[in-house]
């Protein structure tokens, strides 16, 4: 029965194979990268549906609140995508390369460090709650509100980088559409009971918080059961065994997408703080920026959720092909994401310029001055989004390819190396508006510096000489 298994296991392997060898690169990207838009846009909807819930129920500073708390969020997240996407990285690699007898390994020791550092996450986090969100830089009136909806929330960090690293792993399984739909029951839930928590009980940021929790736990129980029916290779105990080597390995493959989200939680500290202080002296006062790029940001992270997905449909195909040698459609697959990506960006583009208010009234109400620097900072600071897909798509291909450095560099120049200076110093000239104008000048650097590193890797004579 269990030779059978095994001969069973071995084919669904090589048909998998056989189809990131040959299949046209398009059809390719289409079946991988929809799903992973739709996963990313779930996860996405996790935090927008929480603010706009609170927006409506309670006003500009139970958004401002959820923007405090956003960057526990973020470190979820970076962890997150550190072991799932480096997890599936090094689990293609190695399946391409045709050593399967290591691959269960590299599933197993990203489940165990994606639930280990979940649960040091919330433990440092309830420890260390009140002094976090001051450091994030709440002022005492959003404080109490931060507090009521991160302390709930940090219970569920294990499940929630469970549920988002494990669907990456469940994608490297050849399963796209079930790894979707794991944080599809989540997002639904916690929609339905947003509502019913929030609006209908009025229980505020602590229903909000609730809902996301049991959201994030059945997306959690979905992947946990995935795991145990994986198909590519038999899974067993002594793959959740720890080892240095193979953790280590997957976090090098996964480091610039996990950077990537901690520079990005890293810049939104140094934001807040700066939103803060140069906010209270401006006609806009402390709260109201920060309650509206808590806002913007979100609808931001619907925009980037199309960009990473794309991204992430990306890597299983790249991955396979350059291990297998197959060059031509590495690079085939890497210039039609760059397509599919620009398209979306210049459609997001065109929304953030001609919509910003209406797209800030969906999260409730505000004084004009509120709606005012919504306009501003939607026109300003998200102007170069037309280009942003650049960056992080081609940190992710190179990190794909098993050049991590490259991927972990390209990961940092816009949030560390461009960002993050400009955040700090273009207020010292121009108030709050400089932190405005430091976003697109960010993207622009960020865009050239891609640019650079892809067309050098692309222009290699390995890609230009293999038949596809």
């Amino acid at each position: 029965m269990s030779e059978n298994k095994k001969e069973v296991a071995d084919n669904k392997s090589g048909e998998r194979a056989n189809m990131l060898a040959t299949r046209p690169v398009g059809a390719l990207l289409l079946k991988f990268a929809v799903p992973s838009i739709v996963a990313m846009l779930v996860s996405a909807m996790y935090n927008m549906v929480d603010q706009i819930f609170i927006g409506n129920s309670v006003g500009e500073l139970g958004n401002a609140a959820t923007n405090i708390a956003f960057p526990l969020s973020s470190l979820c997240t970076a962890i997150s995508l550190t072991f799932g996407i480096g997890g599936s990285a090094a689990f293609n690699l190695t399946v391409g390369s045709g050593d399967k007898k290591n691959a269960g390994y590299y599933v197993g020791n990203a489940v165990v460090s994606l639930v280990g550092l979940g649960l040091l996450l919330t433990l440092v986090a309830e420890l260390f709650m009140t002094p976090l969100l001051t450091f994030f830089g709440s002022s005492a009136d959003i404080l109490p509100y931060a507090v009521e909806y991160a302390r709930i929330t940090a219970i569920g960090f294990p499940v929630l980088i469970l549920s988002i690293g494990g669907g990456h792993i469940i994608r490297a399984d050849g399963k796209p559409t079930m790894a979707m739909l794991c944080n599809l029951v989540g997002a639904i839930t916690n929609t339905v009971l947003d509502a019913l928590f929030v609006m209908g009980f009025g229980w505020g940021m602590s229903g909000a918080a609730a809902a996301t929790v049991i959201g994030q736990t059945l997306a959690a129980g979905l992947v946990v059961y995935n795991l145990a029916h994986f198909r590519t290779v038999k899974l067993e105990r002594k793959h959740f065994i720890l080892h240095r080597k193979y953790a280590l390995y997957e976090a090098g493959l996964g480091m610039s997408q996990g950077f990537n989200q901690l520079a990005m939680m890293v810049v939104q500290i140094v934001l807040n703080n700066s939103l803060k202080y140069y906010g209270a002296r401006s006609i806009y006062g402390e709260n109201i920026p920060i309650a509206v790029v808590g806002v913007i940001s979100k609808v931001n992270m619907m925009y980037f959720s199309f960009c990473i997905g794309i991204s992430q449909g990306m890597q299983p195909i790249s991955s396979f092909n350059y291990g297998a040698k197959n060059y031509r459609r590495t690079r085939g697959v890497y210039l039609r994401a760059i397509t599919a990506g620009a398209i979306i960006s210049i459609i997001a583009f065109t929304l953030f310029q001609t919509l910003p208010r209406q797209i800030t009234s969906m999260f409730g109400d505000g004084s004009e001055e509120y709606f005012a620097f919504a306009v501003n900072y939607f026109r300003i600071y998200l102007f170069a989004t037309f280009i942003n897909n650049i960056q992080p798509l081609t940190s992710n291909f190179f990190s794909s390819i098993g050049k991590p450095k490259i991927g972990l560099f390209l990961s940092l120049t816009r949030q560390i190396l461009f960002l993050l200076p400009l955040v700090i110093v273009f207020p010292l000239f121009w108030g709050i508006d400089g932190i405005m104008y430091a976003g697109p000048i960010a993207d622009g650097l960020a865009f050239l510096v891609s640019i650079i590193f892809v067309v050098k890797e692309l222009s290699k004579d390995q890609y230009k000489l293999q038949q596809s």
